[in-house]
């Protein structure tokens, strides 16, 4: 198995011409490779450390970012991240997929279809809502002056998320492609939710892998899933096995079998096909600003897990130099703790199921288990498009602990009657550092990617906890 890997990073680097040296490349990579899981196949957590190149942006967290055309290429890659690095049986599969992908995308009866129910039965478009108890809360603690804050209301979408804006695309393809059998891995369970859906509306069976310990913690959407007629498979580890155990169930038959994958990570096309079908978030933000203030936002803001749902508002607006693109991560326990989920403010660069990118590992390539409070920012990972955003420096990339999320979806409860997911939460807890740094009226769009009422327990858990220890310290020093 290592040298077939070995061989597929020489054969795929001597063919790309970004490299000065190819050779030399190629050399240097097999003298790092690092085999991390013994799989029978295919190889998904093989990862190895490329040779460092210098950075492209300083370290200050919101520095704005002037740069070039984002050279993205049409074999999925961005910079030197993304690619396909899978077994070579496979191979033939993500180049017919890819050509299905591309086939959708130019068929107007797809599109049109696609269109409609989008808006028929997810219910676009989402609305881009001001929030103005959030942005005076901000402002009142800034000597009166501050942002004006607005959501992208994805958590509206059927589903409860952003979710179902690639669900339904990538479903519909399934069936265009003859499949009878959609399987997929999911973390806070949103995505799971809107694959089960898609596929009960387009009579497919689908099968859900799911970490145990999310499905004790997301359980109301493991419910949801099992009445719209998912199986849900529960998986030792966290969300990564998870992934690994959908893709192994979906090679085992790949006539009869698709592999719906909601993150934009993994192999080209995947990565891509995510960020298409999420675009239509910042298409619709586009037009709402320019109906609502006449412009464009100032400061785009999403959490970061995998990135589809902050590539979702960020890629059509990546050509405006004039629009910080702020991405937030999970923090978990703080940056120096290890228990966070920062991959791109921690991570180093490596190939992980199936793609070149920013991973959290350790000095040796062995991939180090995420931690967040919120299920769907656990992932070693990040996709390719952001790990170039931020090489490039066009994107910046901060981190929101456990606590500022709590902090955060408590807030927007209190002060819009919006229950945030704990993973939007995060995005939301970055404005305590954001807003006293940008101008008066500046606006920004923050979006919420999944509705919160899953977390409700989670948080109030959490919260309930800490009062009652509180207690018991007061009582013990009386």
């Amino acid at each position: 198995m290592a040298c077939k890997l070995q061989g597929a990073l020489i054969s795929y680097h001597s063919r790309t011409t970004k490299f000065i040296d190819k050779k030399e490349r190629a050399a240097s990579v097999v003298a790092r490779a690092e085999i991390t899981h013994q799989t029978e196949f295919p190889p998904l957590s093989d990862t190895y450390v490329p040779p460092p190149t210098p950075s492209l942006i300083d370290n200050n967290a919101f520095e704005t970012f002037q740069g070039e055309e984002l050279p993205i290429s049409a074999s999925g890659k961005f910079g030197r991240f993304g690619g396909k690095f899978v077994h070579e049986h496979l191979v033939a599969y993500f180049s017919q997929l890819e050509v299905e992908f591309e086939n959708a995308l130019g068929d107007h009866t797809f599109q049109a279809e696609l269109a409609e129910a989008l808006r028929d039965y997810a219910g676009r478009e989402t609305p881009l809502y001001h929030a103005q108890r959030l942005s005076e809360y901000y402002k009142s603690r800034n000597n009166g002056t501050g942002p004006d804050i607005y959501l992208k209301r994805e958590d509206l979408n059927h589903g409860g998320s952003h979710k179902m804006n690639n669900a339904l695309a990538q479903a519909m393809i399934a069936k265009r492609m003859g499949c009878k059998s959609v399987v997929t891995a999911t973390g806070s369970g949103h995505h799971g939710l809107a694959t089960a859906a898609a596929c009960a509306k387009l009579a497919l069976e689908c099968t859900v892998f799911m970490a145990a310990k999310d499905i004790e913690r997301q359980y109301s959407n493991v419910r949801l899933m099992n009445l719209l007629g998912a199986e849900v498979e529960a998986v030792d580890g966290g969300f990564r096995d998870a992934a690994s155990d959908a893709f192994r169930c979906w090679v085992g038959d790949l006539e009869n079998k698709y592999h719906l994958t909601g993150s934009a990570v993994g192999p080209h096309p995947c990565p891509s096909m995510v960020r298409e079908f999420q675009s239509v978030i910042g298409k619709e933000t586009r037009t709402q600003a320019l109906e609502k203030w006449g412009g464009k936002p100032d400061v785009l803001v999403a959490c970061v897990g995998t990135g589809s749902n902050a590539l979702g508002l960020f890629h059509e607006f990546v050509d405006d130099e004039d629009v910080r693109l702020i991405g937030v991560e999970g923090g978990g326990l703080g940056l120096e703790s290890g228990k966070h989920s920062s991959t791109l403010s921690k991570g180093e660069v490596g190939v992980y199921h199936g793609a070149i990118s920013y991973l959290l590992q350790d000095q040796h390539g062995q991939i180090i288990h995420p931690h967040s409070i919120a299920a769907g920012m656990e992932y070693p990972g990040v996709g390719p498009e952001l790990s170039f955003l931020k090489e490039s420096g066009r994107a910046e990339f901060c981190a929101a602990t456990d606590e500022e999320a709590l902090d955060a979806y408590e807030n927007l409860c209190r002060l819009e009657g919006i229950f945030p997911s704990l993973e939007a939460a995060h995005a939301l807890g970055i404005l305590e550092k954001l807003a006293p740094t940008l101008c008066d009226g500046s606006k920004v769009v923050v979006n919420c990617s999944g509705s919160g009422d899953k977390d409700a327990s989670i948080v109030f858990g959490r919260r309930f906890l800490e009062k009652l220890r509180k207690r018991v310290v007061k009582t013990s020093t009386t």
